[in-house]
């Protein structure tokens, strides 16, 4: 059940999340050209969202940097592990192909191949190697570090997950800005596959140079948050 959950919930967070980028950035979308805020507190909800359809179930990790990261900490068993991954990566990839089928008809309406390839994975806004790995290692420290926190609150039953949206929406806010905030290795990853093999018109190349940060400075970051939370307020 776990995998199936996170797969799912993985493939809602990217239907929802990578819905709400492609929404304004194509043309002809209702939403088009509605700014940074409508993308972050989109991607908020999103997560709001697929936490609350399948946390009940597997934990609703829909991010290797989060199970990676509990592992780490002694939370989830290293065992279960390449279950979530596989199933996040894969999730992610299907919410793609369905983001790209929702939006089918926009794709040739728009001209810009880094706005339709902005509708998949992430692309720094000033490409300076280590401020992106710095980015993306910091924006997913404070995600793993705020989770640890959350978790250590009690909340009315059913708000932790919009508490959890709520988080990721400020670390897009705030630090969002420099690299799109990917802060989760499958969100980037499986969409980026996915770009690389569906016949988007007039697409470009998927940028696989730049493809490892959003993947290897999650990861760390998950890891030496959840750490840090662990060793100082524990």
């Amino acid at each position: 059940m776990n995998f199936t959950a996170e797969l799912i919930g993985t493939a809602l967070l990217i239907l929802l999340g990578n819905g709400v980028v492609a929404g304004v950035v194509l043309k002809e979308s209702k939403s088009a050209e509605s700014g940074w805020i409508v993308i972050t507190l989109g991607w908020g909800l999103a997560v709001g969202f697929a936490v609350y359809a399948v946390g009940g179930i597997s934990g609703a990790h829909l991010n290797p940097a989060v199970t990676l990261a509990l592992a780490a900490v002694g939370n989830l068993p290293w065992s279960q592990a390449p279950e979530y991954l596989f199933a996040q990566i894969l999730g992610a990839f299907i919410g793609a192909c369905l983001v790209y089928l929702h939006y089918l008809p926009h794709w040739r309406r728009t001209p810009d191949a880094n706005a339709k390839f902005a509708a998949f994975c992430t692309a720094p806004a000033l490409r300076h190697t280590l401020s992106n790995c710095i980015s993306e290692f910091l924006g997913t420290f404070v995600l793993l570090f705020g989770i640890m926190a959350l978790g250590a609150n009690h909340f009315a039953e059913g708000l932790k997950p919009l508490a959890v949206g709520a988080l990721v929406l400020a670390i897009g806010l705030s630090l969002g800005g420099t690299t799109g905030y990917a802060i989760n290795p499958a969100r980037d990853l499986g969409p980026r596959l996915a770009h690389a093999l569906l016949p988007v018109p007039g697409k470009r190349d998927s940028d696989w140079a730049y493809a490892w940060i959003p993947v290897l400075a999650p990861i760390a970051g998950g890891i030496c948050g959840a750490l840090t939370y662990k060793m100082l307020l524990v």
